[in-house]
């Protein structure tokens, strides 16, 4: 198997049998991977409550919020595909974009030119020190794959972190389909 080179844009998927119970079955978009350090989203925990019901002075909007992350949970950030109308925006990868001017933001919502479908918010993030993604990498904690925007606005939460794995093709097809209960492999 090749393993995929870690870096922004990429995706981690948590191997299928990691314990720590905030990562347990997770894809996570890495946004930010440099020698300091690793920052991401993770994309497949929902958490049942609507952006304008945590944000008071946010528009109303139907957006469902996600679990980023254990870190700064007192934080809210947000992924995109709709770099062109967002200013300070950064680009993740082809489709996907980070951030941008959170007032033009509620704007354009208020406006319907951002749509629920467009945008993903995030209570927290995770985050790495230098050198503690490498080394949970060594360990085997994670798998590299690639990002596709669907992933994140088009799949279901609870679908995504098997049909990465799937996607990756050869023995991760059959990771994919392992049980959530290691007692049932």
């Amino acid at each position: 198997m090749v393993r995929e080179e870690v870096m922004g844009g990429k995706i981690l998927l948590a191997e299928p049998f990691m314990l720590d119970p905030n990562f347990k079955r997770t894809a996570v978009l890495l946004c930010e991977h440099n020698k300091d350090g690793s920052l991401g989203f993770i994309m497949n925990k929902p958490l049942n409550m609507r952006i304008d019901e945590l944000i008071e002075d946010f528009p109303e909007f139907d957006s469902e919020v996600f679990f980023g992350g254990p870190v700064q949970t007192d934080t809210i950030h947000y992924v995109h595909n709709v770099g062109s109308l967002l200013d300070e925006s950064t680009k993740v990868t082809d489709g996907v974009y980070w951030g941008g001017d959170f007032e033009k933001l509620k704007f354009l919502i208020t406006s319907n030119l951002i749509l629920p479908a467009n945008i993903r918010f995030f209570v927290g993030y995770s985050g790495w020190t230098e050198g503690q993604l490498r080394d949970e990498m060594v360990y085997g904690s994670w798998v590299v794959a690639n990002m596709d925007a669907n992933y994140l606005f088009k799949l279901r939460p609870d679908e995504l972190w098997r049909q990465a794995m799937y996607n990756k093709g050869d023995a991760y097809t059959v990771i994919a389909q392992m049980s959530e209960s290691s007692n049932l492999n």
